[in-house]
Parts: C-alpha cells; sequence; structure tokens
C-alpha cells in the first residue's frame, strides 16, 4: 500500500518523470522482495540497517555494479524519507547506510574533428528522410549537449527561429533555453522541409519516425551507436557520448564552467566540474607530447 502511496507522490508532487517513476518502482519491487524472503513479510516498520546492509551485500555478490547498487539505495532511502515524512516510521533505517564506493570514470568524448566526420560526409547517411533525420539528429545534440530524452520530446513549437533558441524539457520537467546559430536556423528549416514534404499525418515532434510518430530511445541509441562505430578507439557509443563531446569542447574552448553547466541542465556544478577533468587529461597530454623535456 505504501510503496503504491509514494510512487504517486513521485508522479503528482515531485513531478519525476515516468522513466524514473519507472526505476524507482523496479527497485523497490526488488527491496520488497527480498525482505519478504528474508522475513516472511513486507513491513517497513520493521525495516532496520542490518537487513539493508545485507540486501546490498547480496546485490554485490549478484555482480552488480557499484553505480547501480547505489541507485537501488537512493530509491530505498527516498521511500524511507517518504515514510518518515507521513509518520508511519519514527526513524529512517536507511539514513546511515552506505552504498559501496564507485570508481569514478572519466566520460567518453569524440572530438570535434571526428565528429566532423561523422556529421558532414554524405557517404555515411542515406538520401532519404531517414538520412536527413538521422544526420540532422546527429549534429543537434552535439551542438546542444542534450539528453536524449530531451531531444525525444523535442516539439516543434519549442523552436524560436526569430531568436535562434530552442526550449529544452529536462529532469523533473525543468526548463532551459539553448541557443543556436544562424546556420543551424537554415538546417533546422531545410530538415523540417524534408520531413512534411514526406511524412504524412505527423506528431507534433522534432523528430519522427517514417510513419510521423515519435522515435523512441532504442531507436536513437541505435542510430547514434552505428555512426559513432567507426570510431574504434571509442570505448563507449552511445546517445551520451555526444553530450559529453559537447561539455568538452565547450571547456577546452574556453566557455566558462557555469555557463556549460546552465547549457547542460546540471542542478550542481559538482556534475559538469567532471570534464574539466577530461580537458586538464588533454592538456596534459599535449604538453607531454611536444615540450622535449615534458618526460625526463
Amino acid at each position: 500500500m505504501w510503496k503504491e502511496k509514494y510512487i504517486k507522490y513521485l508522479r503528482y508532487e515531485k513531478n519525476y518523470s515516468s522513466l524514473t517513476e519507472i526505476s524507482y518502482l523496479t527497485d523497490l519491487t526488488q527491496f520488497e522482495l527480498f525482505i519478504t524472503i528474508e522475513c516472511g513479510i513486507f513491513d517497513p516498520t520493521a525495516v532496520d540497517s542490518d537487513l539493508i546492509r545485507i540486501w546490498i551485500s547480496r546485490l554485490m555478490e549478484q555482480g552488480l555494479k557499484a553505480r547501480t547498487v547505489n541507485r537501488k539505495l537512493s530509491a530505498v532511502k527516498s521511500f524511507f524519507r517518504y515514510l518518515k515524512k507521513n509518520a508511519v516510521i519514527a526513524t529512517n533505517p536507511a539514513e546511515a547506510v552506505s552504498g559501496p564506493k564507485v570508481t569514478k570514470r572519466l566520460p567518453s568524448f569524440v572530438n570535434d574533428k571526428e565528429m566532423t566526420q561523422i556529421i558532414d560526409d554524405p557517404r555515411n547517411y542515406s538520401d532519404d528522410f531517414r538520412g536527413h533525420r538521422d544526420q540532422f539528429l546527429i549534429e543537434l545534440l552535439y551542438l546542444t549537449g542534450m539528453r536524449r530524452a530531451e531531444l525525444i520530446s523535442l516539439n516543434d513549437k519549442d523552436i524560436d527561429f526569430g531568436a535562434c533558441t530552442l526550449r529544452i524539457t529536462g529532469k523533473r520537467n525543468k526548463q532551459r533555453i539553448i541557443p543556436f546559430s544562424e546556420e543551424t536556423k537554415e538546417k533546422l528549416k531545410k530538415y523540417i522541409g524534408i520531413r512534411d514534404a514526406e511524412i504524412e499525418n505527423k506528431s507534433s515532434f522534432l523528430f519522427v519516425k517514417e510513419d510521423g510518430e515519435p522515435l523512441y530511445p532504442k531507436l536513437v541509441y541505435n542510430i547514434i551507436h552505428s555512426h559513432l562505430s567507426s570510431i574504434s578507439t571509442l570505448s563507449r557509443k552511445s546517445p551520451h557520448v555526444l553530450r559529453h563531446s559537447f561539455a568538452t569542447e565547450m571547456l577546452n574552448n574556453g566557455a566558462e564552467i557555469n555557463a556549460v553547466k546552465e547549457l547542460l541542465g546540471h542542478s550542481s556544478l559538482a556534475s559538469t566540474e567532471v570534464y574539466t577533468h577530461v580537458t586538464f587529461d588533454e592538456l596534459k597530454k599535449a604538453y607531454d607530447n611536444a615540450h622535449p623535456r615534458a618526460k625526463k
């Protein structure tokens, strides 16, 4: 009962996205199953810190990564905070529980020269609606640093051609404005012209399938993965790599970190600072390669 009320709380009061809601529900359902097996019944008022620590240990034994376990623990902590807030429990048993340490991994990114080859080489795309859509989709992700979900949810009405801006709806329905150039404006108009000429009964979304319906996450992933596969040295080939590439190029070319933070829609500067490590690594590599006494 309380689990269902909590999910409604996330949906209607916290205004979480449907994807976040599903993720929390999945994690809580798994936690509920574990407690039921251990105790014979799922009673949130009887759960203590030791039980939660045992659950974490079991997840690690199953081979789950620390980042995944911490995400699941975060969902459980949030659930118990909700119960405490509603006076169901007096203390939060998850509050003092720490998750496994996460090894920091620098984000994968593509440099501008490689991105130019991927975007501008016409041999990479078919000469039809799908080819034009995929080419502009990749370019727009690289130009704006948008998340995949943000790109999928873009509507025609989110474009202001006069001001050359896009209105992006991000996590928790927070909106931000991203500018684009006159050149991008012309490409936008060209893509929309091709789309409207070839697609009948289309939805209001900017990017659509051949049947006029909006794109879905796996399709966007496949498009990006297919085109990034030409870079053999790239460890990851997901849409998020283009977001990483955008942030890295912005900082490498002198953008203020706070400006990049706003463009990416990060809630805290700490999320953006990871890209400063990438740019420093690039700087150090250039120094090591270029200076004759760098390795002495």
